[in-house]
């Protein structure tokens, strides 16, 4: 992040990439240990929906996933995540009320 601003950068978000190239357990690890991110101070995007990590760990019906992806947003907004990506809006706006 430093060399980012060095260079001029000035908007940085992180996105810790959920999914990419991680099994499953370092996912959901991940998202126990998010809050370890903030040492970048810099906001923290997470993007679980429709993951397969969601369906491996809740199932592949469309209701287990939109569950399972609740509930692990739920966590991460508690572990610290700033903003979501999403598909289902609805259900997001009442998961931050």
């Amino acid at each position: 992040v430093p060399e980012l601003i060095n260079k001029g950068v000035k908007d940085v978000i992180i996105d810790p990439g959920f999914g990419f190239g991680k099994t499953l357990e370092q996912n959901y690890e991940m998202v126990e240990q998010l809050s370890d991110f903030a040492i970048l101070g810099k906001p923290i995007l997470v993007g679980v929906s429709r993951k397969s990590m969601i369906c491996l760990k809740y199932g592949e019906s469309t209701e287990q996933t939109l569950q399972g992806t609740i509930e692990v947003n739920r966590d991460l907004l508690k572990n610290g995540a700033d903003i979501l990506r999403i598909h289902d809006v609805k259900e997001a706006v009442e998961l931050i009320k």
